[in-house]
């Protein structure tokens, strides 16, 4: 049995280090790079030029009930594959955007990024394919921006679900304001390695996958091709909104039916590493957040998922999808 298990380990390690050393490279807007649904393009204006959106619109056109699948800071619309299946066998239309910046999307080079322009440029997509009512769901920096457009177009937004969302505390009263350029640099000197060891220790509890190594073939595509600065730049732009919007403030102005799905093992904290002088409080503490924001939004239902962090959708989906189906079902 042993040597069985030997056996298997070594296996599934060489396979990764094949994996890991597969060749890849990807421009800015990650041609080549296969999403799990066909990718179409919406195009449109915004701050006196012209952008193309890209997204994913999956599922029977007609369906009453449609979902819309907003992604975190690290990724984009290609990691909803699982929760996108299921909600197709539950007879959703998805609509999967990927923000301006993100993935597909274009990586303009000067943006005035916020939660409000992203949030008016998924309503546009939205108002171009006619939708009119929606289960909103919103994972990481996806959660802050799921907040700010339920409180913008509450007509619009059904039911909201936030999963392990970034801004459940304000971090521009405890981090140092940082120019862009502080940012630029940070990603500049991003490598495949150190996104990976960050991933592995602050989403996965030290533990890591094939899995969790898929998700990083579009960011280790980009780092290899020609156009990381442009991609760095608007990884840099981004952590704006992360940083000057207090979305804590947005929670008690949410009317929409709200689910918290919360990982508590969780302890991200953007901008930990550069507090304000005399600044003691301990970001990213989720066991406490996550009650938190279920007492500012009215009528909220949280779900707990003990000792699960910040990708509780990628750590155990059994225990997740549990918890989701339940807020569908609500």
């Amino acid at each position: 049995m042993m040597k069985y298990l030997l056996t298997m380990l070594f296996a599934f390690s060489v396979s990764l280090q094949a994996y890991a050393a597969t060749q890849v490279t990807y421009n800015k807007e990650l041609d080549g790079f296969e999403y799990p649904f066909q990718v179409n393009t919406f195009d449109f204006n915004s701050q006196n030029q012209d952008l193309q959106m890209r997204y994913m619109d999956t599922g029977n056109k007609s369906a009453k009930k449609v979902a819309v699948l907003l992604h975190g800071k690290n990724f984009s619309g290609y990691y909803w594959e699982k929760v996108a299946k299921d909600l197709l066998e539950k007879g959703y239309r998805v609509v999967i955007p990927d923000q301006i910046g993100f993935g597909k999307s274009t990586k303009p080079a000067f943006y005035q990024y916020s939660f409000g322009q992203l949030a008016l440029n998924t309503k546009l997509i939205l108002d171009h394919l006619g939708v009119e009512e929606i289960t909103l769901v919103g994972h990481s920096m996806g959660g802050m921006l799921a907040t700010t457009f339920a409180v913008n177009y509450p007509t619009l937004v059904k039911k909201l679900i936030l999963i392990n969302p970034i801004g459940l505390e304000d971090y521009g009263q405890y981090a140092q304001f940082k120019d862009v350029n502080f940012f630029y640099k940070r990603e500049l000197a991003k490598t495949l390695d150190k996104a990976r060891n960050y991933q592995k220790k602050n989403y996965y509890d030290g533990k890591w996958s094939s899995e969790y190594e898929q998700l990083l073939v579009p960011l280790k595509g980009m780092l290899a091709g020609a156009d990381w600065e442009a991609v760095a730049w608007n990884n840099a732009l981004t952590y704006g909104p992360i940083f000057s919007e207090n979305i804590v403030d947005r929670l008690s102005q949410v009317t929409s039916q709200t689910f918290l799905i919360i990982g508590t093992r969780d302890t991200t904290g953007p901008g930990r590493g550069w507090l304000k002088d005399g600044v003691t409080k301990t970001l990213g503490d989720y066991k406490t957040l996550g009650k938190q924001a279920n007492s500012l939004v009215k009528g909220s239902v949280l779900f707990e998922l003990e000792g699960l962090g910040h990708m509780p959708q990628y750590e155990d989906y059994d225990v997740f999808i549990k918890a989701f189906n339940k807020a569908l079902e609500h």
